[in-house]
C-alpha cells in the first residue's frame, strides 16, 4: 500500500491511499462511517489478483484530510474528481460501504461517463426517504446516534467524542461487546481477528485528529444529499443484508425500488460487516465487466 497527499483546488489536504495493480483498471472505494481510507488487506489481494488500481481515501476532516464543514453528501465528488484528475484517471470505477454508499451513489449520479459503472452495499437511504421509518430496525447505538444528529452538532459531539475515547484502547477481542447492540449473530461471527483489528485501526486512524468528519458525516446523511437517487443513470449494483443492524435491510430495498436499472442482491444470509468481509471480490467482477 502507497500512500501520498493530494491538494484540492480549495486548498485542503487530501489524503489518497493505493494498492493492487498501479498498471491496472482504476477503482475507487469509499469506506464507511466512521473511517479513514486505510485498505483492508483481503481487499488489496483481490485487486491485485484482478489487475485492479485500487485506490481510496480519507473523506473531509477524517485521518490526514482537512474537513470540509458542512459538506453535503453530493460535495464528496469534488474531491473524487480531484484524485482522478491528479492521478490521470480517465474513467474509474466506484464502490462505498456503509457511510460511503450515499457517497458512491453521488458519484453514480453526478460523474456522468466518468464513472461507467457503481457498487453500493449497505447504504443508508436518505433521511426523509418517502415511505420509508429510518431508523426501524436499527441496532441501539445507532439509533441513539442519529436522535442525537437529529438536534445538531452540539449534541452529536459529545457521543461521537465518548466513542472515540473508548476505540483509543480497544482491543480486537473487545469489538463484539463494543458494538454489541450493533451485531447480529452473522456480524458478531466475522468481527474477530484480523478484520476487527483493521476495523479498530481504520477508526482510530479516521478520528486521531477529533470527530469533525464524523460529525459532517453524519449531518450531511441527515440533510439533502444534493442528487436525486431517481435520476442516477449510471449501472449500479445493490448489496444489502437482511441481517444488518447498522443499516436495516428496508434501507437497501427502499433504494432498490428507486435506483433505475439496479441490479440488487438483497441477502438473506448477510449482515453488514459480512458485506465487507466476503462480496468485495463479487463487487470487484462486476465493476470490471463494465469498465
Amino acid at each position: 500500500m502507497t500512500e501520498r497527499t493530494l491538494t484540492t483546488p480549495d486548498g485542503r489536504a487530501l489524503h489518497v491511499y493505493e494498492a493492487g495493480d498501479p498498471d491496472g483498471t482504476p477503482i475507487l472505494a469509499i469506506y464507511g462511517t466512521p473511517s479513514c481510507g486505510l485498505i483492508y488487506g483481503p481487499h488489496a489481494a483481490d485487486a491485485e489478483a484482478k489487475g485492479i488500481r485500487f485506490i481510496t481515501f480519507d473523506r473531509a476532516g477524517y485521518g490526514r484530510s482537512d474537513p470540509r464543514p458542512d459538506r453535503s453528501v453530493a460535495d464528496v465528488v469534488d474531491d473524487v474528481m480531484t484524485i482522478a484528475d491528479q492521478l490521470g484517471l480517465a474513467h474509474f470505477g466506484v464502490w462505498g460501504v456503509s457511510g460511503g454508499g450515499p457517497h458512491a451513489l453521488a458519484c453514480a449520479a453526478l460523474l456522468g461517463d466518468r464513472v461507467p459503472a457503481v457498487g453500493s452495499l449497505a447504504s443508508v437511504a436518505p433521511f426523509e426517504a418517502e415511505g420509508l421509518d429510518w431508523m426501524a430496525g436499527m441496532g441501539e447505538d445507532n439509533i441513539v446516534e442519529f436522535e442525537a444528529v437529529l438536534k445538531g452538532r452540539e449534541a452529536i459531539e459529545p457521543f461521537e467524542q465518548q466513542h472515540r475515547e473508548a476505540f483509543k484502547t480497544l482491543k480486537p477481542d473487545e469489538l463484539r461487546a463494543q458494538w454489541a447492540s450493533l451485531l447480529s449473530p452473522a456480524d458478531a461471527a466475522v468481527a474477530t481477528a484480523d478484520f476487527a483489528a483493521y476495523l479498530i485501526e481504520s477508526v482510530n486512524r479516521a478520528l486521531e485528529p477529533g470527530v469533525d468528519g464524523w460529525v459532517d458525516d453524519d449531518l450531511a446523511f441527515a440533510k439533502p444529499w444534493g442528487f436525486d437517487v431517481g435520476a442516477i443513470r449510471t449501472p449500479v449494483l445493490l448489496w444489502q443484508g437482511d441481517l444488518d443492524l447498522f443499516v436495516p435491510p428496508d434501507h437497501g430495498r427502499w433504494l432498490a425500488e428507486r435506483i433505475p436499472g439496479v441490479e440488487a442482491h438483497l441477502s438473506e444470509t448477510d449482515g453488514h460487516l459480512t458485506l465487507i468481509e466476503h462480496r468485495v471480490p463479487e463487487v470487484h467482477a462486476w465493476l470490471l465487466e463494465r469498465l
